[in-house]
């Protein structure tokens, strides 16, 4: 497809964050082997959901695959002889079973290509490796002094964007990175208003975000190219990982887990807030906040994917923030990623569940206060604070920042009337999503309620039945008694 192509017409926008299920309905037993077919399903809807076969040898090829995450995944054994017993393929499929519940509900393996072209091979074919060479290749054709030097193969977690580093030809020794991305289901600007903003990202200065060096956009995808940074993003500072490796090597099971120090948690903090409260005053979305979007220049951290709201692209955590009506705006969604940020940040590794309950020991209380305002119990259930409320917390508000660079971003009036409108298109999509959610919870426990209330009932009439019968069988047995005693009474000798 030609870079200035448009999308096919009617296209489909899949949002590759909402997450899949999967439950073993059967299994067939052919000749040489057994096959198990898998419900699968997208989201709360059953009605979007499709059946997909798998013999035990695909699970052990996406096992093999996965090996890379160095996670000790519960695929059962494999086993030559006696493989086609009954009893034997029942208990594979339950061991099936739990390995598809491990892999669907660990959030970096359920997000990843492997995972879905398993579960979902209709919807995850393309090769977007190919996809983004043949639109790099074209606009290369007309911007001839970039040359590619090799792909960064899955260094990023989304599927449909791909990196590449660059260089330029008159300066070979300097590397660049090319970031190219496919459009998301929250694009809701324009074409013509989304080209505009795209192409107006390498004006943006500020201290705190990661200089767009060139960028272009077309109807259907854009691209971007940054300078490379030998010492990567903020994750990898917090799990020591090589910026090159791919995303499931460098963050899915860390060798050693380790928080950062006091002040880097406070200066990293109050720079990432910094500059989310600049664009939420520039009324530019973002709501793409993680540690791998945070590039580490120095003790400096800049922001990195401007550009993600702009493609219309869905939120790392976005399956976390649906589940809380309350976190229903783009700064809110921030101050929410926030919080896993500041999480990992201090304890080396991601919450292991949203809402968290109780904190682990922190280097400072003030640490605590801010993770409770954005990740506990009562903040998921009563929404999130503002970015400036944030800034004021003790955590953040003695840090002293010594930069000169005066911020710049100069966005046109209509334009920033289009982003206005795209933003509440985006948090209108995600109120509804959180609505559907939060209407088939409540469904499922009156059902679940109903079921047992119904049970209840069961229980008790059988009982009652057992109840009856027994007295009538005792009133049986007591009269059958007195019978016998009055007739031995009657044929007693005097």
């Amino acid at each position: 497809m030609a870079f200035m192509e448009k999308p096919p017409a009617g296209k489909v926008l899949l949002d590759d964050t909402v997450p899949l299920t999967a439950a073993i309905e059967a299994s067939q037993s052919l000749q040489s082997h057994t096959e198990y077919i898998i419900r699968v399903q997208r989201g709360i809807s059953a009605e979007n959901s499709w059946q997909i076969v798998r013999r035990y040898s695909d699970f052990d090829l996406l096992n093999n695959s996965l090996q890379i995450a160095g996670l000790s995944l519960p695929l059962p054994p494999k086993k030559l002889i006696g493989n086609m017993d009954r009893e034997f393929i029942a208990e594979r499929q339950k061991g099936l079973q739990n390995y598809l519940n491990v892999i669907t509900t660990n959030h970096i393996l359920s997000n990843c290509e492997l995972v879905k072209k398993f579960l979902d091979p209709n919807n995850y074919s393309a090769n977007y490796t190919e996809i983004a060479l043949q639109q790099v290749s074209m606009f290369f054709r007309s911007e001839p002094k970039w040359e590619v030097v090799e792909p960064l193969k899955d260094i990023g977690w989304r599927i449909r964007k791909k990196y590449f580093l660059m260089k330029i030809k008159n300066q070979p020794k300097e590397r660049l990175v090319l970031s190219w991305a496919d459009l998301g289901p929250d694009k809701f600007l324009s074409d013509k208003d989304f080209q505009c903003l795209i192409k107006l990202l390498p004006s943006c200065s500020h201290p705190y975000i990661y200089r767009v060096t060139f960028a272009t956009a077309n109807e259907s995808s854009a691209l971007l190219i940054r300078m490379f940074n030998e010492k990567g993003t903020l994750k990898d500072l917090i799990y020591k990982a090589k910026p090159k490796d791919p995303f499931l090597k460098k963050y899915c099971n860390p060798k050693k887990i380790q928080g950062l120090e006091l002040q880097q948690i406070k200066t990293y903090g109050r720079q990432i807030l910094e500059v989310l409260k600049f664009l939420h005053d520039k009324g530019f979305p973002y709501g793409h906040l993680h540690a791998s979007n945070v590039m580490l220049d120095g003790d400096t951290c800049r922001l990195l994917d401007l550009e993600n709201s702009l493609l219309g692209l869905p939120s790392f955590y976005r399956s976390y923030f649906s589940q809380f009506r309350k976190i229903n705006t783009l700064e809110s969604m921030d101050v929410h990623c926030f919080g896993h940020l500041l999480y990992e940040m201090t304890y080396g590794r991601p919450p292991d569940s949203v809402p968290v309950d109780s904190f682990p020991p922190a280097p400072s209380m003030a640490v605590v206060a801010v993770l409770e305002s954005t990740l506990s119990c009562e903040a998921c259930k009563n929404g999130m604070p503002a970015v400036s409320r944030l800034l004021q917390m003790p955590l953040f508000s003695d840090v002293l920042l010594t930069t000169s660079e005066k911020p710049q971003f100069k966005i046109p009036t209509k334009l920033k009337e289009a982003l206005r409108i795209a933003k509440e298109c985006i948090e209108k999509r995600l109120i509804e999503e959180q609505k559907q959610i939060h209407q088939h919870r409540r469904l499922t426990r009156a059902q679940s309620h109903h079921g047992s209330e119904e049970e209840r009932k069961k229980r008790k009439i059988l009982a009652r039945k057992k109840s009856k019968r027994s007295a009538i069988e005792n009133s049986e047995e007591h009269s059958a008694k007195y019978s016998n005693s009055n007739n031995s009474v009657e044929h007693a000798p005097f």
